[in-house]
C-alpha cells in the first residue's frame, strides 16, 4: 500500500508540474507574485503536499495526492512563467516601421522557400529573424551576417510560431550581408562538430543522397530538391527529414532488433540505446530542436522498453517536464505534439503489438516485430494531429513507413558514425557514406513510389479539437483493452481478440473524423488559397483569398463591372490591399467603388496619375510597388517583378501597358503570374517555373509569349477577356502558342468566373463557377 502511494504521488508531482508548465503561457505574471518571495512560497506548498502524501492509518490518499498535484502545478506555474520572461527579454524589440540595421550570429538553418529566405539572428538587442528575398548567399550556423531592412510586426498565422522562439518583430530585408566573423564559446564547439558532420555526410555519395543524408542525420532538409521533400511529405516519410523526437524513436528502436539478435539482456540494451542519442544530439549541433528530439526520443526507448507500463507512462511524462522547462510553449509547437503523440503511442501500443506479430518474444521473427510494432503505434498516434494540423492524411504513410524502416536504422546509423569519424578529418569515410546513400535511395524510391500517386494523400475536413480529444480517447480505450487482452482469451483466441479490439478502436476513430462533431464547418473549395478571377468583360479583376486571412485584390476592373457589389456579395468583408497595376479603366475604373466600400485596405500602385492621386486620399494607406517591392496576407505573398523604381521616376513618357505592375504570387508550393498589360515582349521576365499564368493585355498578340511559357512552364493559363471586344483578344496567335506547349487554357469570356482553388500540394480549376 506505501508503494503504492508514494509511486501515485510521484505521477501526481510530475503530472501537475507538467501541467503547470503548460499553463504557464496563459497566466499574465508568476502567481504569487515575483522574486525570492514567490519562489519560497512554492516551494513550501510543495513541500506541504509531500509530507501530506503520506496518509494517516485509515484515511484516504486521494486528498492528500490532489493537493499535492496542485502545489506541483502552483510550482510549473511559477517555473513556466519566470521562464517565459527570460525568453521574452531575449527579443529584438523595435517599432515598427523602424529602419534598422542589425548584426548577429545566424541561430538556426535558414529556410528557402518560394523564392525567399527566412533566417534567424542573435544580435547583441535580442534574436530577430529577417526574410530577404532570393539571391541571398550562403548562411551558416554560428556565422555573422549584417541584415538591413524595414521592422514589421508578425503577421496573425506566425506571431504564435515566433513567440516560441523568442521573437517579437521581424525585418523585411533589403539585403542579408554575411561576415567572416564567428561566435565563440560552447556554440562554436557545436558548430564546429555540425560542420564537419555536414562535410563528412556530403562526401562519397551523390549530391541528392548527401542532401537526404543531412536531412536524415542533422535534421537539414534545405537541400533535398522540392520534388522529393514533396514526395516524402505525400508518403508520410516527413518525418525523416526534420529533427523530431519520433525521428529518434525511430533511430534507436530500429536499431534495438540489431542489439537484440546480438544477444545483448533488456536492461543493457535500453542503455546502449539511450546512450546512442546522449552522441547523437552533440553531433546534429545540439539546437534547441535536436535537444527537443534528444529528450523526447530517450522517452520513447524507455517507453518502448520498459518491462513495467508505470516506468513507460512516467518516462513520458518526464520528458514532457524537461521540454516544457526549457520552453512553456513548445506544448503549441506542431512538432512537440506530434513527438510526444507518437512516444504516447510507443508506449501504449507497441508491447501489445510487437506481442502479437510475435508471440513468445525471441528469434529474428520478434526483432523485426519490435520495429513494425513501433512504426505502426508512431503513424497511428500521430494520424489525428496530421488531420487536425495540415488538413491532410496520407494513405500511403504506414505502408511506407513500414516498407522504409529496414532502411532506417541502416542509413541513421552509418550517416552518425560518419559524422562522429568525420570529427578527424583524416580519416576516411567514403566507405560509410557510400553505404548510407544506398540506404537512402532506398528510402527515396520508396518516397517517390508511395508519394507521387494522386490517392496517395487525403484532404479530409479537420477534425476540431474536440473531435482530436475524442479520437485519442476512443484510442486510449482501445489501447489499453490491447495492453490488458489476455482477459478475454477465454472468449477468444489472443490474436483475434487483438484484432477485433483494434479493428473496432480504428472504425469508432474514422467515425469520429468524418462525423459532423468530427469536423470543422466545410472549408471552401481548396481551403487553403482560393483566386477568382472575376468575369468583368474587357478588363481585369482578380481577388486572391488566403484561408485565415484577408483577401488581396488586383485591379478593379471597368466601372460597369461593379466589382465593389460582386464582392460583397460573395462575402468579402475585408480586404488586405487593392492593387492597381496601372491606371486605365478596364483595370482601375472600379477603384474608387471598391475604396469607398472597403476604406481600411491598403492602396498599391506602381506609375502614380493624375487620377490615381485624387483617388488615393481615401485610402487609409498608400504603397508605391516597384521590382523588389511585396505584399503580404498571411502565407500568401505578392511580390512585384516589375517595373524597376527608375523606369517609375523617370519613364513619364513611356507606354503605360510598358509600365504596369507584375506581379509574382505565392502561397507555399503554389506559384501564379499576374502579367497584367505587360507584355513579354516588352517586359523582361524571369520568375522561374509557375503553376498558372495570367495572360498579358486579355490575350493580344505577344512576340515573346513563346520564350516566356519556356522558361515558366506553367500548368495553366487564364485570359480576363470580354465576350465582345474590337481588338480580337485573345488573338489566334496567343491561343496556338499556348496550345503548342500544352498549355490548359482558360477565358473569361467563355466560362465566366474562373476559380483556382490550390491546397498545400495541389490545385485544380473551377471554370464557370
Amino acid at each position: 500500500m506505501a508503494a503504492r502511494t508514494a509511486q501515485a504521488a510521484r505521477f501526481c508531482a510530475l503530472g501537475g508540474l507538467v501541467a503547470g508548465l503548460a499553463l504557464a503561457p496563459a497566466a499574465p505574471s508568476p502567481p504569487g507574485g515575483g522574486g525570492g518571495l514567490g519562489l519560497l512560497a512554492i516551494g513550501a506548498c510543495a513541500l506541504a503536499g509531500v509530507a501530506l502524501a503520506r496518509p494517516r492509518a485509515g484515511q484516504r490518499a486521494v486528498p492528500w495526492l490532489v493537493a499535492l498535484a496542485c502545489a506541483a502545478a502552483l510550482a510549473g506555474l511559477w517555473i513556466g512563467t519566470a521562464r517565459l520572461r527570460a525568453i521574452d527579454a531575449g527579443a529584438f524589440a523595435a517599432r515598427p516601421g523602424t529602419e534598422v540595421e542589425a548584426r548577429g550570429f545566424v541561430a538556426a538553418p535558414p529556410r528557402r522557400t518560394d523564392g525567399e529566405v527566412r533566417v534567424q539572428l542573435d544580435t547583441a538587442d535580442g534574436r530577430l529573424i529577417a526574410i530577404a528575398p532570393e539571391p541571398v548567399p550562403d548562411l551558416a550556423v554560428g556565422h555573422e551576417a549584417v541584415v538591413s531592412g524595414v521592422i514589421r510586426e508578425p503577421d496573425d498565422w506566425e506571431a504564435g510560431y515566433l513567440a516560441r522562439l523568442g521573437i517579437r518583430n521581424v525585418v523585411e530585408a533589403q539585403r542579408i550581408t554575411p561576415t567572416p566573423r564567428r561566435r565563440r564559446g560552447l556554440g562554436y564547439l557545436t558548430d564546429r562538430i555540425r560542420e564537419r558532420a555536414e562535410a563528412a555526410l556530403g562526401r562519397g555519395t551523390p549530391d541528392s543522397e548527401g542532401s537526404l543524408l543531412r536531412g536524415f542525420v542533422l535534421g537539414q532538409d534545405d537541400r533535398v530538391e522540392p520534388t522529393t521533400a514533396d514526395e516524402f511529405q505525400r508518403a508520410g516519410l516527413t518525418h525523416l527529414l526534420a529533427a523530431s523526437g519520433q525521428n529518434v524513436v525511430l533511430l534507436t528502436l530500429l536499431a534495438a532488433p540489431l542489439l537484440a539478435l546480438a544477444g545483448i539482456p533488456h536492461r543493457a540494451r535500453l542503455a546502449c540505446l539511450l546512450a546512442l542519442i546522449a552522441i547523437y544530439v552533440p553531433v546534429a549541433g545540439a539546437g534547441p530542436s535536436i535537444q527537443r528530439a534528444g529528450v523526447m526520443g530517450a522517452a520513447g526507448v524507455v517507453a518502448a522498453l520498459a518491462s513495467r507500463p508505470a516506468s513507460r507512462w512516467y518516462a513520458t511524462l518526464l520528458a514532457a517536464a524537461a521540454t516544457l522547462a526549457l520552453n512553456p510553449r513548445a506544448c503549441g509547437d506542431v512538432g512537440w505534439q506530434l513527438s510526444f503523440a507518437a512516444v504516447a503511442g510507443i508506449a501504449l501500443w507497441a508491447r501489445p503489438l510487437r506481442d502479437w506479430l510475435a508471440p513468445g518474444g525471441r528469434g529474428p521473427r520478434a526483432a523485426v516485430a519490435e520495429g513494425a510494432a513501433v512504426t505502426i503505434a508512431a503513424t497511428a498516434a500521430t494520424a489525428p494531429l496530421m488531420a487536425h494540423h495540415f488538413e491532410q492524411l496520407s494513405v500511403s504513410s504506414l505502408p511506407a513507413n513500414l516498407l522504409a524502416a529496414p532502411a532506417v536504422a541502416p542509413v541513421m546509423w552509418l550517416g552518425m558514425l560518419a559524422g562522429a569519424v568525420g570529427q578527424l578529418p583524416w580519416l576516411p569515410v567514403d566507405p560509410l557514406t557510400a553505404l548510407a546513400g544506398i540506404f537512402a535511395a532506398y528510402i527515396e524510391q520508396i518516397a517517390h513510389w508511395l508519394g507521387s500517386p494522386g490517392w496517395a494523400q487525403l484532404e479530409p475536413p479537420a477534425p476540431s479539437v474536440a473531435a482530436v480529444a475524442a479520437i485519442y480517447a476512443v484510442m486510449l480505450v482501445g489501447g489499453w483493452l490491447m495492453a490488458s487482452h489476455s482477459g478475454l482469451r477465454r472468449a477468444l483466441r489472443p490474436r483475434r481478440g487483438l484484432l477485433a479490439i483494434g479493428a473496432a478502436t480504428a472504425v469508432v476513430a474514422a467515425g469520429l473524423v468524418a462525423s459532423p462533431f468530427g469536423a470543422e464547418p466545410p472549408p471552401a473549395p481548396g481551403s487553403g488559397l482560393r483566386v477568382r478571377i472575376l468575369d468583368v468583360g474587357q478588363g481585369d479583376a482578380i481577388v486572391l483569398d488566403p484561408a485565415r486571412a484577408d483577401p488581396l485584390l488586383v485591379d478593379t476592373g471597368p466601372p460597369e463591372a461593379e466589382v465593389a457589389d460582386q464582392l460583397v456579395s460573395s462575402g468579402v468583408d475585408d480586404l488586405a490591399a487593392v492593387v492597381v497595376t496601372h491606371d486605365e479603366s478596364d483595370h482601375a475604373g472600379g477603384l474608387s467603388d471598391v475604396l469607398d466600400r472597403f476604406p481600411e485596405a491598403t492602396l498599391a500602385y506602381g506609375a502614380r496619375t493624375p487620377y490615381l492621386g485624387n483617388v488615393a486620399s481615401a485610402a487609409a494607406e498608400r504603397v508605391r510597388l516597384a521590382s523588389g517591392s511585396q505584399l503580404r496576407s498571411g502565407p500568401l505573398r505578392l511580390e512585384a517583378l516589375w517595373p524597376p523604381r527608375a523606369l517609375l521616376d523617370d519613364g513619364a513618357g513611356a507606354e503605360p501597358n510598358a509600365r504596369a505592375v507584375v506581379l509574382l504570387a505565392r502561397w507555399h508550393h503554389f506559384g501564379m503570374l499576374l502579367s497584367a498589360d505587360a507584355e513579354a515582349e516588352q517586359v523582361p521576365l524571369d520568375p522561374g517555373p509557375i503553376d498558372v499564368l495570367k495572360v498579358a493585355h486579355h490575350g493580344s498578340a505577344d512576340a515573346g509569349l513563346d520564350s516566356l511559357l519556356d522558361r515558366t512552364n506553367p500548368g495553366a493559363a487564364v485570359i480576363s477577356v470580354g465576350e465582345e471586344n474590337p481588338y480580337g483578344h485573345p488573338t489566334s496567335e496567343t491561343l496556338a502558342a499556348l496550345a503548342e506547349h500544352g498549355v490548359a487554357t482558360f477565358r473569361t469570356d467563355v466560362a465566366g468566373e474562373i476559380d483556382i482553388n490550390v491546397a498545400r500540394t495541389r490545385w485544380s480549376i473551377d471554370p464557370g463557377h
